[in-house]
């Protein structure tokens, strides 16, 4: 996949209503284009004199039971589908309004916000796009989890779960990113839980929007939900969309290979702060739209397992 070497946005501005996952209030979100260079920011309209919250790791202030950021008091949960939207589809620019604090949940997945992206149109801008071109690898391990970066001439990643439970076990894909891929690989894989977690939750004031309708929930003898899985390995394809939405909050896309094992919002985001901080092991570089390879490495990588340096294989649909 060849990286884009333009900022894109939306043609025009989208609109949904849903329900927050956790807060379970009824929202509404409208997508507005923006400039080049503004990157993607959140506004309050119930709240007027509330700032406008940039998506960036710095302005991350909770990752217990979702990504969210903030400013001067002011909060927007539970963005990390909407990011992964974003940068799934390579849209550097929006304005995003929301009636609540909660992004509505929709299905549990990113697919219908990439379906009412597509439906705006989305359009590239007269701005080259940067990008953190990974030179050396940079990893992070802690208590069995573990994410790194790699070198790559295309943005890859690798993600690999394992629950002691039967209906999921261990599950590993590897996914070279495009936005074609994203949206028939992962965008449509939805959130799930464990339905003891789920009761838990419930009786300490979370999860009040969470149902069938939004989450694929699993009980000690199979999966809840009437219709079953959407693919044989839901579970892994929706962590890879939590890290693709995590990642993006480091401001501008990675080329690289992001490999993660056991790993969920809180320690994606000490893996952010770990990155950012590791500036000799790599370069913001723009893409020249005719000389591709005067840009970026064109050295093929492998995939990579942290736990024992053999290589990933990818799993199969």
């Amino acid at each position: 996949m060849m990286p884009f070497a333009e900022q894109r946005t939306l043609a025009r501005s989208a609109q949904c209503r849903g329900v927050g996952l956790h807060s379970g209030k009824t929202v509404e979100m409208t997508i507005h284009p923006a400039p080049i260079n503004h990157g993607i920011k959140f506004f309050r309209t119930d709240l007027p004199n509330a700032p406008g919250i940039i998506a960036h790791f710095n302005m991350v202030v909770d990752t217990s039971q979702a990504t969210v950021i903030g400013s001067d008091g002011f909060i927007v949960s539970t963005i990390e589908h909407l990011m992964a939207a974003f940068a799934g589809l390579c849209i550097d620019n929006a304005r995003v309004e929301l009636t609540d604090y909660e992004v509505p949940v929709m299905d549990g997945s990113a697919g219908p916000f990439v379906r009412m992206m597509r439906s705006a149109g989305i359009v590239s801008q007269p701005g080259p796009r940067c990008y953190f071109v990974v030179e050396h690898p940079i990893e992070l391990r802690e208590n069995g989890k573990a994410v790194a970066v790699y070198p790559a001439d295309t943005p890859t990643i690798t993600c690999s779960i394992e629950y002691e439970h039967p209906v999921i076990g261990r599950q590993s894909r590897t996914v070279v990113l495009s936005d074609r891929a994203f949206e028939e690989e992962i965008a449509d894989a939805r959130t799930f839980g464990l339905l003891q977690d789920l009761e838990y939750m419930k009786h300490y004031g979370l999860a009040k929007g969470g149902s069938l309708d939004n989450a694929v929930l699993v009980a000690s003898d199979g999966v809840v939900n009437p219709d079953g899985l959407r693919f044989a390995d839901e579970f892994v394809r929706h962590k890879i969309l939590d890290c693709i939405g995590d990642f993006s909050l480091l401001g501008m896309p990675i080329l690289g290979h992001i490999v993660a094992e056991k790993s969920g919002h809180a320690f994606n985001h000490m893996f952010l702060n770990k990155f950012f901080a590791s500036k000799d092991a790599w370069e913001t570089r723009t893409i020249h739209p005719s000389r591709p390879g005067r840009a970026y490495s064109q050295t093929p990588s492998r995939p990579r397992s942290l736990s024992d340096g053999h290589a990933v294989t990818p799993a199969r649909s």
